[in-house]
């Protein structure tokens, strides 16, 4: 499988050379060249499938022309040690909890498939260390410090903006040590974001150091994020509920609703995407002027989304050929503001006894607000409400419970690098090190 560049200007890449890179060459984000549709006989008997093997006949459809079948599905099954169940909230709505893995956020399925093909990758390629850069709004810079932790000659530096990620979040990716560095930057999300693209394209950086990155630009992440949308569709079938299947992403950097969105184009039968934003709603202003407007992003509660310039929206806009009109037909959107996600998350824990997060309440309420008759909504509750334990707390005036395995990280010592947001700053460190 070749993958070209959204940007058109940079040659075709490997799988291999994509996944290394992570950005192409001209700035734009690498897509496949092809997705395959599988077959009506998967769909037909998909309810009957494992995860793990629902998810590896759709990492063979993306990757089985470049890595050996056992490989490959090791990867598969190794990456999906736990489960993603859809759990019914109302007759009509379902949450998929997607925080049963390690750091209890979305982001371990993408960040633990990939630490594992590029580690197979690097082992190809000899001894060149490979240094991963990740910018974070808070579940990013966990799953992938956690899923690299202690792999053979890579180095993860996790870019995060000061003050602006829960305590939790926070101790996540700062207390690992090992082959894990922390920069705290005095900055937003999206400043932490525009260093990383910056690095990538620096000459000088990119001979002293082999660079790729491990957000959501890199296929290798984002891909397999497709999994958990089959997976989703098996369980409603089971229940015989899958008819008329709407999903409602909550978005931030747009990733998550791409890799479904490739789901759709591959045959899985979900009939709509809902874009469930905060008050960083540059997409749902696309939707309703055709005009994209990117700008800093904001702070809210649902701190994971909050970004003001998306980079999954040139996937998005290759996807569907620059048409506003087919991105329209396929994903409507909606914003919330932080004290319409408080009434949310209080409302549906009053009524089904229910706890939210404030990502997920952003999805619950979209479906809430929007499903048609004979519809069934799923939401993607995107990370326990316990790594937001101050913010949930407050609103539901509760205290819940933290998992033992958030408690594990809270009891290392915080180890950080502060810097300033100026590029100068940043590369000057790295080339320090």
């Amino acid at each position: 499988m070749k993958y070209y560049s959204t940007n058109g200007k940079a040659p075709q890449a490997t799988l291999h050379e994509a996944v290394v890179k992570g950005l192409a060459g001209d700035k734009g984000l690498y897509m496949p060249e092809i997705i395959k549709a599988l077959p009506k006989e998967f769909y037909d008997n998909i309810e009957n499938l494992s995860f793990q093997e629902i998810a590896y006949r759709v990492a063979d459809a993306f990757f089985g022309e470049d890595v050996p079948a056992e490989t490959l599905k090791q990867i598969v099954y190794d990456t999906l040690a736990f489960d993603v169940p859809a759990v019914p909230v109302k007759d009509n709505i379902y949450s998929l909890e997607l925080f049963h893995g390690p750091t209890l956020a979305f982001k371990d399925v993408g960040a633990r498939f990939m630490a594992r093909l590029l580690g197979y990758f690097i082992r190809q390629e000899g001894n060149e260390q490979v240094n991963v850069l990740v910018a974070t709004s808070g579940d990013t810079g966990s799953a992938v410090a956690n899923g690299f932790l202690g792999v053979e000659g890579i180095h993860v530096y996790v870019l995060y903006p000061k003050g602006k990620v829960s305590p939790i979040q926070e101790c996540q990716f700062t207390t690992l040590g090992q082959n894990i560095t922390a920069l705290e930057i005095d900055g937003v999300f999206d400043d932490c974001q525009a260093l990383v693209k910056n690095a990538f394209m620096d000459e000088e950086l990119n001979k002293h150091m082999k660079l790729t990155s491990a957000n959501s630009i890199n296929v290798a992440r984002f891909l397999p994020q497709a999994f958990y949308y089959f997976y989703a569709y098996a369980q409603l079938k089971k229940a015989g509920k899958a008819d008329q299947m709407v999903v409602c992403v909550p978005s931030g950097n747009f990733g998550n609703i791409t890799a479904g969105l490739f789901g759709k184009v591959m045959g899985l039968p979900i009939k709509r995407f809902i874009a469930a934003n905060n008050s960083n709603n540059v997409f749902y202003e696309y939707l309703n002027t055709g005009v994209y407007n990117p700008r800093p992003s904001v702070q809210t509660i649902a701190n994971a989304m909050d970004v003001g310039d998306p980079s999954n929206f040139a996937r998005v806009l290759d996807l569907y050929k620059g048409s506003h009109a087919a991105i329209s037909a396929e994903i409507s959107g909606t914003t919330y503001a932080d004290e319409q996600i408080g009434e949310t998350m209080q409302q549906c824990y009053a009524e089904t006894g229910y706890v939210l997060d404030p990502h997920g309440a952003c999805g619950y309420r979209a479906l809430s607000e929007n499903l048609k008759d004979g519809e069934v909504g799923v939401f993607l509750e995107t990370a326990h409400p316990a790594k937001f334990k101050a913010t949930v707390d407050n609103i539901l005036k509760s205290d819940i419970e933290i998992p033992a395995k958030l408690q594990a990280f809270m009891k290392g010592q915080k180890q950080s690098v502060e810097l300033p947001k100026d590029f100068a700053s940043f590369k000057e460190y790295l080339l320090k090190v």
